[in-house]
């Protein structure tokens, strides 16, 4: 009986959700891309009087945020990926109305602005209509219970049409109740699909072609490659200022109370006793700092038991209650273990410190040759990947291995941190 109570919870659970879901996305397809589209129109038009100068980038601006909304959506939800595709602002813009006609002029000549235009008017018809029908399939045939439960009576002079049946008793109320149950069934089995479809349809508006996607890489992997560059620079000269700075002045340290030893070791025995102590002492903290160097550079229960077990350990020190899922048939590659330990590493030292949570959950898994590493809070939210952020320069590390970064994490929270890297494993 319990075992057909927790099936009977799953199906309504998963189908409010699909429901759900599909009434949000219908629901900003009509209200946010129409009133978006509009207002990219009305904006651009009146460039040619000078007032769309000041008004397009901000409305061309709320159009890319509304689409980057969608392939959140799409990766979260139905696992679609969506590229994007947008050229970057060049940081030496100019201010004043000169500024304002370079921005104008730079999004305006971004093909990605004319298929997010293009996008918007797909979206706020066959768009929403995919995705009212996949809530409609849960939500309509609530109604033909309601007419079998006996609202039936109500159209006893003029029968209502449900679907295709005519409902005018209680024989054509049940027909009607066994056609929304089919309904039902049909929404159980494709609705799924059907919001599946919709993301596809935004990824076949909103994805690059060919051409602009090799051009998108090659510009890609030479910022990478800089980006890489200057990371392992810096790491270098960290590496070395704490060499310099620690182990290395311990031990140098060390090698004059040695020789202040050899000159009292005759002399003043009990002195040269407290230097050996003072060496003793020095020596096992600079194998501490070097223990410590070692494990930054590459901790080695990530060497020697791979990354889940890493991840493991490492949630072990925090200070709230962690969770931690792993699902890997197997080990990756170290640099990839190493980048994916230390994004884990970093995304939770941000939640601790930023978030004021008191739950953290890591959910690790591989599949399609994909490392997914997924890491949630119930904190207070807001964590954006921006420019001077710690997320944005984790997002630029992981581009090194063309992997991604996502961020769901709306004012309250809970917040979603999702790394997916592809790799494989052995």
């Amino acid at each position: 009986m319990s075992g057909t109570k927790s099936v009977a919870k799953r199906v309504v659970v998963g189908s409010a959700t699909t429901a759900g879901r599909g009434l949000v996305l219908g629901f900003t397809a009509i209200a946010g891309s129409v009133t978006l589209f509009v207002l990219s129109v009305v904006s651009i038009a009146l460039i040619l009087i000078g007032i769309g100068l000041f008004t397009t980038p901000h409305v061309l601006t709320a159009v890319r945020m509304h689409a980057n909304r969608r392939r959140l959506l799409a990766a979260t939800w139905s696992d679609v990926k969506i590229p994007v595709p947008y050229r970057p602002m060049p940081a030496d813009l100019r201010t004043g109305v000169t500024g304002q006609v370079e921005r104008t002029t730079l999004m305006l000549k971004d093909p990605a602005t004319w298929r997010d235009l293009g996008w918007l008017m797909v979206d706020m018809t066959a768009g929403a209509t995919v995705a009212l029908l996949s809530m409609a399939l849960f939500v309509y045939p609530l109604e033909g219970l309601v007419l079998a439960a006996g609202l039936w009576r109500v159209f006893e002079d003029d029968a209502y049409w449900y679907g295709f049946v005519p409902v005018d008793s209680q024989l054509t109320g049940l027909f009607a109740a066994a056609f929304g149950a089919g309904m039902f069934a049909v929404g159980l089995r494709y609705a799924g699909d059907i919001q599946r479809g919709y993301f596809l349809l935004a990824r076949a508006m909103l994805a690059p072609d060919h051409d602009q996607q090799l051009a998108q890489r090659v510009a890609h992997l030479t910022e990478t490659r800089h980006d890489a560059v200057d990371t392992s620079a810096a790491e270098l000269r960290r590496i070395e200022r704490d060499l310099h700075d620690g182990a290395q002045a311990r031990l140098v340290a060390m090698g004059m109370d040695l020789g202040t030893i050899e000159a009292l070791i005759e002399k003043n025995p009990a002195k040269a006793k407290e230097l050996i102590a003072n060496a003793r002492k020095s020596s096992a903290e600079a194998l501490t700092e070097l223990r410590d160097l070692v494990r930054g550079i590459h901790p080695p229960v990530l060497a020697e038991r791979g990354l889940g077990d890493a991840v493991k350990a490492l949630a072990l020190r925090l200070p709230v209650e962690t969770d931690v899922q792993v699902d890997l048939p197997g080990r990756a590659d170290a640099p990839v273990e190493s980048a994916a330990y230390f994004a884990v590493s970093e995304i939770l030292t941000n939640a601790i410190k930023h978030s004021n949570a008191d739950r953290v959950w890591i959910d690790m898994t591989y599949a399609e040759s994909m490392l997914r590493i997924t890491v949630g809070d119930d904190g207070g939210g807001g964590a954006t990947i921006g420019a001077g952020t710690g997320l944005s320069g984790l997002e630029r590390r992981l581009g090194t291995f063309d992997g991604i970064l996502a961020v769901s994490s709306p004012a309250g929270g809970p917040t979603m941190v999702t790394v997916e890297i592809p790799c494989e494993l052995s």
